[in-house]
């Protein structure tokens, strides 16, 4: 038996097997992972040959980048082209007009991860400009170490054990609800799926699950369908309420928090005449007043667990939200207990609140970057557009790099990125964007030098997640698709050309690479007293389970049993509901504590307007497998399906399996239609990562594929984080009755040599 591993599951397979099957004592193996193996031998969609952008090869510097043709070219002319532009941008404009881009989700092995191949390659060649947080939650990124004295990844990491919670937990409020849907993925990889049996795990232990969302989803219990983006309002008014009664516990936001006193004047209306009643956040949230106080009193007689999804800062002022749950939590009093407190992101991806022993295993190793300069991750297409212009990040006042030359490699901007008509715009302006790719994506199809790369089911790995117990030698399932290579092999060539392969290979091969990786691993694990098997063993065999592994934690008990010896390293050393430096940023969308800020599009809506929820897809991993069996079954006319209302439904003229176009002042895009009453009837969702596919229709540029950022605003939710507000985007929908336009979202033009 063989195995190997994504970011979705893990999996085994014998020599000759057409495909694969979930790793034994999976509870609930993806079904991202069904499409895996169609997505990877999916030639019409694969990079088959390096090639280059025919425009560009005349001289152009990005005028056609996102609509010509290409010229197929041998490797070392490819090799040559691109070692050769890298060292032309360096010299005459310096390292920091090359932007390394990258997102990490290209491959689960150890080795070969696409960001970290990238980034040596380019360190070692003076530097680059780099980006920082994640799209998923750059916004509890920047803030958490300044409310919570700690990184969200520590947090994460500290985060109260799921099985804690179904034991002590007896209400669950849960904002943005909890899914075993985009539970299904894990950076690194995952050998189990514990998300969807731990949903069941809540029900049989009849912990009463809250969730407060617009569309009910997956959620037990009840369900609050609050409108999108006023969730800050409905937790003031909740803490509002719990104050009136007068059972917020004083003795836990006296020895635990700052700020307090200044915090409870705003939510009283002390400070801006506006108290935060239930009655006030009523009309913002368009629910009950009766049912916010309700809740708010029953929340006192409970052990409670207040739990936000990722996405919920994912919207204008996400900051807001996040801040606000924390400071409910703190209220509540319960932190740092078994089972109750205050979390970020469970359901959100497989591994939080797993209880397992963290083992920091190694991984390909860092090269400094002589360039210190970088953007914050959602401001790539400001960055291109507004060269040495200002911005505010974190306290600071920042300028946009002047970026000559984009290399991508393991990501397609053109999935997660927003506004994408925008996006199209700005990537014309460098002189010239290289990919590594093994997929047509809409990034590749703009680039102007594309060199093909394998997919992990053409290479030897090895899976070790530092919040996995289990440790996979991930066996090559086939040969690559045409004439795909490895990006160690491409970056190896190029750094060659360079004048530094020994620095980037230190002589090894990726055989070596392995064999290093697995003998540092074995130093980690007699620290940990684990006892590996050798390296020859443990490809023999495949697989290495951690025994004993079990490690329930609970989020922030040693602080809470002794503040003053535990100190938190925020301002105050204590969770802080009023932040002293983040009101001296003196920021209008970010002030000093949790405050209500309506969004820059939402609120109420005019006839023939729809709240856009654009969450993560079931059938693949952001854009990754749309290619994919499982992905392209699961689409309508070849068309992405958003879920509407019956309501919605009769009021657009539309039925199961009909088209409609959305629109929004950014673009628009085509869907079909699935309709549901699991969701507020002003509300659309349409999944991300459709394959972008713009096209001119009737004069109208139109993605007629159905990717939601063809209509989100590329604006970052303040000052303080620039994390984006895909979840801020209100749109228009009507009828598609013209003729279906054809999809073009597998290989391009490519001109034969």
């Amino acid at each position: 038996m063989k195995f190997t591993a994504a970011h979705w599951g893990s999996y085994q397979f014998k020599d000759g097997d057409p495909d694969l099957t979930p790793l034994a004592g999976d509870p609930a193996p993806s079904r991202v992972g069904r499409g895996w193996v169609s997505a990877a031998r999916n030639r019409d969609a694969r990079v088959l040959n390096p090639v280059a952008r025919k425009g560009w090869l005349a001289g152009d510097k990005g005028a056609a980048r996102c609509d010509d043709s290409f010229v197929e070219i041998s490797w070392d002319r490819a090799l040559d082209l691109a070692a050769a532009e890298l060292d032309r941008v360096r010299q005459s404009f310096g390292n920091a007009a090359i932007f390394g881009g990258s997102y990490g989700w290209s491959s689960a092995g150890r080795f070969h991860h696409a960001q970290s191949q990238m980034r040596r390659m380019l360190a070692l060649s003076g530097g680059y400009t780099s980006s920082r947080e994640t799209y998923s939650h750059a916004a509890a990124e920047v803030l958490f170490p300044h409310i919570l004295g700690t990184s969200n990844r520590a947090f994460q990491d500290d985060m109260t054990s799921m099985p804690l919670v179904t034991e002590h937990c007896e209400l669950m409020l849960a904002f943005g609800g909890i899914s075993a849907r985009t539970g299904q993925i894990t950076s690194a990889g995952t050998s189990v799926h514990e998300v969807g049996p731990w949903i069941n795990a809540l029900k049989d232990a009849g912990v009463r699950v809250v969730t407060i969302a617009p569309e009910r989803g997956e959620a037990l219990g009840d369900w609050v369908a609050i409108r999108p983006g006023t969730d800050t309002a409905f937790i003031l008014a909740l803490i509002h309420e719990i104050v009136r009664l007068g059972r917020e516990d004083q003795n836990f936001l006296a020895r635990c928090t700052s700020g307090w006193s200044q915090f409870k004047r705003y939510v009283l209306g002390d400070s801006d005449g506006i108290p935060k009643t239930p009655d006030w956040a009523a009309k913002i949230c368009d629910l009950p007043a009766s049912r916010i106080a309700k809740l708010a009193e029953t929340l006192t007689e409970k052990r409670v667990m207040v739990s936000m999804a990722w996405g919920m800062q994912r919207a204008d002022h996400g900051e807001q939200t996040i801040w606000a749950g924390m400071a409910l939590a703190c209220v509540l009093g319960q932190i740092g207990q078994p089972g109750t407190g205050y979390a970020f992101g469970y359901g959100s991806t497989t591994p939080v609140g797993r209880g397992v022993r963290l083992i920091p295993w190694p991984s390909f190793p860092k090269v400094p970057n002589a360039i210190k300069d970088f953007i914050p991750v959602a401001r790539i297409t400001d960055a291109l557009l507004h060269p040495s212009e200002p911005y505010a990040y974190n306290g600071q006042t920042r300028h946009y790099p002047d970026l000559r030359l984009v290399w991508w490699t393991g990501g397609n901007p053109f999935h997660h990125h927003q506004d994408l008509f925008r996006l199209q715009k700005a990537w014309c302006r460098p002189e010239t964007v290289i990919v590594n790719e093994h997929n047509w994506t809409a990034t590749a199809r703009r680039a102007d030098l594309v060199l093909p790369a394998t997919m992990s089911l053409e290479r030897d790995d090895i899976m070790m997640n530092r919040r996995d117990p289990t440790l996979l030698f991930m066996s090559k399932m086939f040969d690559p698709v045409g004439q795909a290579r490895d990006d160690f092999a491409i970056f190896t060539e190029i750094s060659d050309r360079l004048g530094f392969r020994d620095a980037f290979t230190e002589g090894r091969d990726t055989e070596g690479w392995l064999r290093h990786l697995w003998a540092q691993s074995e130093n980690v694990a007699k620290d940990h007293g684990i006892a590996l098997p050798s390296f020859d063993d443990f490809r023999a065999v495949g697989r290495f389970d951690v025994q004993d592994s079990v490690d329930t934690r609970v989020a922030f008990q040693d602080f809470v049993a002794a503040p003053d010896s535990n100190p938190l390293s925020s301002e105050s050393g204590k969770l802080t509901l009023f932040n002293e430096t983040i009101a001296a940023m003196d920021l209008h969308n970010c002030p000093g504590h949790p405050t209500w800020l309506p969004p820059v599009e939402g609120g109420v809506l005019k006839p023939g307007e729809f709240h856009l929820i654009s969450g993560q897809p079931d059938t693949r991993l952001h854009g990754q497998n749309d290619m994919g069996a499982e992905s392209l079954a699961s689409k309508i006319q070849g068309r992405e399906v958003c879920t509407l209302h019956p309501d919605a439904a009769d009021a657009l003229n539309v039925h199961d399996g009909d088209l409609i176009k959305l629109s929004s002042p950014r673009g628009a895009c085509l869907c079909a239609v699935r309709v549901s009453e699991l969701m507020r009837a002003d509300c659309i969702s349409l999944p991300t990562g459709a394959w972008f596919d713009p096209q001119d229709v009737n004069g109208e540029m139109i993605d007629v594929h159905g990717n939601p950022n063809a209509l989100t605003r590329d604006k970052g939710c303040s000052d303080l984080s620039q994390g984006n507000i895909a979840h801020s985007c209100v749109v228009r929908a009507e009828k598609w009755t013209g003729p279906m336009p054809p999809l073009r979202v597998t290989r391009p033009p490519v001109i034969k040599t």
